[in-house]
């Protein structure tokens, strides 16, 4: 008989993001608290694999490796790569963040580089402000990412050490709090400045306060992690973890490997992901073997039109098809062409990568995905029910389900008054079987 899950509401809670969580308040996902339920109640042995192929900040990964399981976390942007294993870094290492950060600043304010013209950082900041940050990101990777990171066709991020991870994500968080102006009423969204705007100029003394005051967070942060930890004897970190730079449609996982996957694709909402980490993207660019356009065109979701016509595929199920009719069918204007299309491409997106994931479960393995319904005009996007309907043409049962009622950000779009349709989202959790 398969064990239920003990299924509380996935929605993160900003109260609760505090300490060394409170560093990795990146958008979407789920709390710390939903992972850590959902696996403990489904009693997975020591040995046991927890996939999440949409890690984003961690969640999963961490999570699972606290509790002493495997995990294998894959994302197909950099930055949350880099994030995921900040979020990974040992308490015990907390001791040296603040002297490499000191060395750091200092070798920074001896030594600024000469600023390349086309540096990414110029899009955002004044020239003196660019070289700066970019002073403290070359001397984290000059300090930092040795051999085994490096290789000729570049530097491999998912090799990246915790503590070279850390700092990047304490200089995230300092080019964030600056470019603060640029941030949009939806979390989602970073506005790129215009060509006739004028950048953020800050004085190397306020970049290096923000740098080191995160420092100095995470420092204490983990410090209180580590007494909590001794306090409740636990041994922090026993599983082992892989975080790959990956894309879910193509993502290599051997047949029947993993035992239970827990996860949250990216909503039908038309969301550029790549968008709510701009800064992030211009700070790493010089690690980076893609840009943010081309990075924005893989991903699931993508509001970027696909090159390549994509036929619909019956397998989507019978709820997919009738949306996608309504859809293409709606007299507002580019639903038949643009909207259509980019619908197409996260369909033929999230099948492959169901397809993928249904390949990777193991016999009797279980899946968790965490999706949430939409509109598009006045249309309803069940995505909930469409995931159910493309998990059953991949070989998966859907058992246990559960849905809550949230508030949605769709809700501040003016545009969504010309339409009746309910205020807020149904967000699922949905638990599948193979």
């Amino acid at each position: 008989m398969v064990k239920r899950l003990r299924i509380v509401s996935p929605k993160r809670n900003k109260r609760l993001q505090t300490g060394w969580e409170g560093f990795f308040p990146y958008y979407a996902g789920y709390s710390e608290l939903f992972a850590r339920e959902l696996l403990q109640s489904a009693k997975l042995p020591r040995s046991a694999v927890v996939l999440d192929p949409w890690n984003g900040s961690g969640t999963t990964t961490y999570t699972a490796t606290s509790l002493g399981l495997n995990s294998i976390g894959i994302d197909l942007n950099p930055v949350m790569i880099i994030v995921a294993r900040a979020r990974l870094l040992p308490p015990s290492e907390a001791d040296h963040l603040r002297p490499l950060a000191a060395t750091i600043l200092s070798h920074t304010r001896s030594a600024p580089p000469a600023l390349q013209p086309d540096d990414a950082l110029l899009g955002w900041f004044d020239p003196a402000t660019a070289a700066f940050v970019r002073g403290i990101e070359q001397n984290i990777r000059r300090s930092l990412i040795g051999s085994m990171t490096k290789s000729p066709d570049g530097v491999h991020l998912d090799r990246i050490s915790g503590t070279a991870a850390t700092l990047y994500v304490a200089l995230f968080a300092a080019c964030r709090r600056l470019v603060a102006p640029f941030r949009s009423s939806n979390p989602t969204w970073l506005r790129a400045p215009k060509a006739d705007e004028a950048r953020i100029s800050a004085t190397q003394a306020t970049i290096a306060r923000g740098f080191g005051g995160n420092v100095r967070g995470m420092t204490a942060a983990l410090a209180e992690k580590r007494e909590a930890d001794l306090r409740l004897k636990k041994v922090p970190h026993s599983g082992d973890c892989r975080v790959s730079l990956s894309d879910t449609v193509s993502m290599d996982l051997a047949a029947n490997s993993v035992d239970f996957v827990l996860t949250s694709p990216p909503y039908c909402t038309r969301i550029d992901y790549t968008a709510a980490t701009r800064i992030e993207l211009a700070v790493l660019a010089p690690l980076l073997k893609t840009t943010e356009r081309a990075l924005g065109r893989q991903m699931i979701g993508s509001t970027q039109v696909p090159g390549v016509e994509i036929e619909v595929d019956e397998g989507w199920g019978e709820t997919c098809l009738s949306f996608l009719d309504a859809l293409k069918s709606h007299p507002s204007k580019a639903s038949g062409g643009y909207y259509y299309r980019t619908h197409l491409d996260y369909f033929d997106k999230m099948s492959r990568s169901m397809k993928r994931l249904a390949f990777g479960l193991k016999p009797g393995g279980r899946g968790v995905l965490v999706v949430q319904d939409s509109y598009y005009k006045d249309i309803h996007n069940d995505l909930p029910k469409i995931i159910a309907e493309i998990g059953a043409y991949h070989g998966l049962t859907l058992g246990q389900s559960k849905a809550f009622h949230l508030r949605s950000m769709s809700d501040i779009n003016p545009g969504r008054r010309s339409y009746v349709r309910p205020s807020g989202a149904t967000e699922s959790v949905l638990c599948f079987t193979k």
